[in-house]
């Protein structure tokens, strides 16, 4: 179906530079908060970043990269991370590049260290990764963000191909376990020993579909087909998945808007809302399948409704600013009324990363 909706390259790489600058002019790379810490929250913002910074050639997009991790990691590859948990490893994504372009040894060393955690992290029966020691025999959807891209970016830089085959099986793993056959949506979070207040007592899982964790589980596909490239892995089951996910997914797009709901499949409720984060991880991975080809023309419109809903609905120029609202905050896993009373932020670094991320996602179809 063609769309009547006008979307251009130039508009959206317009904003997605407004976007950067506006959180470039608010903070230092070593005040990106949490201020001087090792955190996930700002690698996504500076993933979107590297996206538009690949696209301008601007250093300035990464000489901020480069402060942030520079103001963490001394030269000898020495830095402080939380070893118990799945989101540390996320923060090293950018770490090749940065070697990449700069040749600094004290890049790897630190990648070698965030390897090591699923060394030593905590696994279920099934030799799934538990995301943090503090969340017992728990696996969750966030998880295959936050470790798998980077896994296999590191099975490549280090020819220890075995990484990979881990990888595929975590994927698998949730897909098994957290998988609703009514939607084919996957469930935020799943207790393998079904002893969590949330926990299905039959499946252990989680009992909503949480939009941004399922936007990191296809954001994580994406990331992953990428980052194997072209040699066969055993990976030919995902562009299917991706196919599956984004079928699934517009389902339940917001007629009037275009955009997503915080808990996905229940628009319909009064005390649900649109949320900015997980509508703009949708839109990337609709952009890439539809780049790729996993998907069909006929998701066009899905894409181009979505990015102008979120631009009209969700961002705000104020003068050479612009701001992203309606982020979900962190949060756990719970139930329908935990979800939709969680606050929202503006600006918020996990919001804006995935905007950015979406957006030169969308800028990368167009070319095309």
């Amino acid at each position: 179906m063609e769309t009547n909706i006008t979307v251009t390259k130039e508009q959206i790489l317009a904003i997605a530079e407004k976007s950067c600058r506006t959180l470039m002019k608010k903070f230092t790379p070593r005040e990106l908060p949490p201020a001087m810490t090792f955190h996930y929250h700002q690698s996504v913002f500076l993933l979107g970043m590297l996206r538009v910074w690949e696209e301008t050639g601007n250093e300035e997009y990464f000489t901020y990269i480069k402060g942030y991790y520079d103001a963490l990691i001394d030269d000898e590859g020495n830095f402080v991370y939380e070893r118990d948990q799945l989101d540390s490893i996320q923060v090293g994504i950018l770490l090749f590049k940065l070697h990449e372009v700069t040749g600094h040894k004290k890049y790897m060393i630190a990648a070698r260290k965030l390897r090591s955690i699923i060394d030593t992290i905590n696994r279920t029966s099934e030799n799934g990764f538990w995301h943090k020691d503090k969340y017992p025999y728990q696996m969750w959807l966030d998880g295959l963000f936050m470790a798998g891209p980077f896994l296999v970016k590191y099975a490549n830089q280090f020819h220890e191909k075995d990484l990979i085959q881990t990888v595929l099986y975590q994927e698998r793993l949730m897909r098994k376990n957290m998988t609703d056959s009514n939607t084919g949506l996957l469930f935020h979070a799943w207790d393998e020993k079904k002893v969590q207040p949330w926990a299905d007592k039959e499946t252990g899982c989680s009992p909503e579909f949480w939009g941004r964790s399922v936007g990191w589980y296809g954001t994580a596909l994406i990331d992953i087909i990428e980052a194997i490239g072209d040699e066969y892995q055993g990976q030919n089951e995902l562009p299917g998945e991706v196919a599956k996910y984004v079928e699934n997914v517009v389902k339940f797009q917001d007629e009037k808007t275009g955009l997503w709901h915080q808990i996905v499949d229940k628009g319909d409720r009064e005390d649900n809302w649109l949320e900015s984060s997980s509508s703009s991880l949708y839109l990337y991975t609709i952009a890439k399948a539809l780049h790729y080809g996993f998907v069909g023309e006929e998701y066009k419109e899905n894409l181009l409704r979505g990015y102008a809903g979120l631009i009209e609905h969700m961002t705000e120029e104020a003068g050479n600013d612009l701001h992203l609202h309606g982020i979900c905050i962190g949060t756990s896993a719970g139930s329908y009324e935990y979800y939709v009373d969680r606050p929202t932020s503006t600006d918020d670094l996990h919001g804006v990363g995935a905007f950015l991320l979406g957006a030169m996602a969308v800028y990368e179809y167009l070319e095309d």
